[in-house]
């Protein structure tokens, strides 16, 4: 059945001009609005039906309107208005008979509201309660949305079994077309969320997959679609099309900053991401100020490119903050972990980043996804790579890179293969180091991503470009030598200069000497 919100908003709006419409009406308008993404207009249409539902003395609907209206002004950041509307809702709930309705702001508020709090048992055992209530009741929404809250809290605990049973689970109420289109895609996105949080990145493009077809069934989606455009460009990230990640990611924070701002605050984290792993070290900093302004904490990334802006101390000090400041959610202790492990290697500290790294691979094994053995793995055969221990570091390492080329991440790939050819280097088999190493640049230069061992960002090809300036070569000769046109020359040397922070080839060739980027 495909709903057309856009009709049906276009015909509440015509008869509201005739004259005054009920409050069931008023209340469909604003779903339907809802769906469209005019959230001002749903919070004018479902404010007024909360009034005439007062007044028509139908307290129970007053007060699921008044949920509507907090959802609203909760995706847009206005925690304080959401608050006041929540109130409104437990206020005219309290005393009444046990109903679905309080269930579903017991939902919102233990369940959904709670997943980011310390107390997930609370969190399991209030869900599961609710769908007892729902399967009680009948409530066709209310029992699904209890075993898929329970389901998401039990996989941040680290039952994943468990939990991705549940989310399964909730998962064939959504297919099987009985639930309403705003709770199957409330179901469709938890479930891609917790896959990307475990690095269950088989999982996560399958779901990714199954949320577009699904979306492709609606006329309008505004919310959701956000959501999952916004996951599409995470799993292009992983993929390594960075471009058009980018893209998308910047067109999708400017199209939901108004709807749904902790979506728009995800893509602009994302854009920030890719610009990082681009060298591109303004742009990647003015997105991870984006992203924090709008409520979304621009760690690890911001961190990691202080390392590429050669300010360990600041890295090192913001990824210790962070630390501290997660205490609950383990998964997403893991990412600062891993962040953590490369930064203190940045700044010679092969202490800490020994500690991060076990505690990384606590968390990995107690989660047991391909993914986050992955991200173990590289971490782990760094430390060991900086302790002097090349042999145990190769066995690692190796492992890691097959994990990673299974899971079609590319950039992660070149990654291991730089410690790889660190490690048969010092075993002393150059050949293989030389070859590893190769491969590493190819596929760094394939992204365009700059090289983790460059300075100030700058990719291979740019700091081959500028050891030949350095060495007296001009564009034409560059350009001969690398076997690239001249206007590409000119391209990469402009982008040096930004990089670099230099007018003039004799101060970049300057800087080449200094760094001993100088070919002969």
């Amino acid at each position: 059945m495909i709903r057309d919100w856009q009709e049906a908003r276009d015909g509440f709006y015509a008869a509201a001009q005739r004259g005054p419409l009920s409050a069931d009406d008023l209340d469909a308008w604003a779903d339907a609005a809802w769906w469209l993404g005019l959230v001002d207009e749903s919070i004018a249409a479902a404010s007024e039906a909360y009034r005439l539902f007062l007044a028509d003395g139908r307290p129970q609907r007053a007060a699921t309107a008044a949920v509507g209206v907090a959802v609203n002004h909760f995706l847009r950041g206005e925690g304080d208005e959401g608050a006041g509307w929540v109130s409104r809702a437990q206020r005219l709930m309290e005393g009444a008979p046990e109903s679905v309705d309080q269930g579903y702001l017991r939902y919102m508020l233990e369940v959904e509201g709670a997943l980011d709090g310390p107390d997930l048992d609370s969190v399991v055992a209030t869900a599961r309660e609710l769908n007892a209530l729902g399967r009680r009741l009948g409530g066709p929404h209310l029992a699904p949305a209890g075993v898929r809250g329970g389901g998401r809290a039990l996989v941040r605990q680290g039952r994943v079994p468990e939990g991705m049973a549940a989310l399964d689970e909730a998962m064939l109420a959504a297919l099987s077309g009985d639930l309403s289109p705003e709770w199957a895609g409330n179901i469709y996105c938890h479930l891609v969320a917790a896959c990307y949080e475990l690095v269950d990145l088989g999982r996560f493009g399958r779901w990714v997959a199954a949320t577009e077809r699904w979306l492709a069934t609606l006329r309008a989606a505004a919310v959701f679609s956000g959501i999952c455009r916004v996951h599409r460009c995470q799993l292009e990230q992983i993929r390594g099309n960075w471009a058009a990640a980018e893209r998308e990611a910047d067109r999708v924070r400017e199209e939901v900053a108004g709807i749904a701002v902790a979506t728009a605050a995800e893509a602009a984290y994302t854009v920030a991401e890719i610009r990082r792993l681009r060298g591109d070290a303004a742009g990647a900093e003015h997105a991870y100020q984006m992203a924090h302004r709008l409520g979304r904490d621009p760690q690890p990334g911001l961190a990691l490119l202080r390392v590429r802006q050669g300010r360990t101390q600041a890295a090192a000090a913001s990824i210790s903050a962070a630390l501290a400041a997660e205490t609950s959610n383990q998964l997403s202790r893991a990412r600062l972990c891993a962040a953590q492990v490369e930064i203190a290697l940045a700044a010679g500290d092969a202490g800490t980043a020994r500690t991060a790294s076990d505690e990384l691979g606590r968390i990995a094994g107690a989660y047991g996804t391909a993914g986050l053995a992955a991200t173990s793995g590289l971490a782990r055969g760094a430390v060991l790579l900086a302790e002097g221990r090349p042999a145990e570091a190769l066995g690692v390492l190796r492992t890691a890179c097959r994990q990673w080329r299974e899971l079609d991440a590319p950039y992660e790939v070149a990654r291991v293969r730089q410690l790889l050819a660190g490690a048969y280097e010092r075993l002393g088999d150059a050949d293989t180091a030389a070859r590893e190493s190769a491969e590493a640049r190819a596929a760094l230069e394939r992204l365009g991503a700059a090289d983790a061992s460059h300075p100030n960002g700058l990719t291979g090809r740019e700091v081959e470009v500028l050891g030949l300036v350095a060495a007296g070569r001009t564009n034409r000769q560059i350009a001969s030598e690398l076997a690239i046109a001249e206007k590409t020359v000119a391209r990469h040397l402009s982008n040096i200069f930004t990089k670099i922070d230099v007018g003039t080839r004799t101060e970049a060739a300057a800087y080449a000497f200094t760094h001993g980027l100088v070919r002969g």
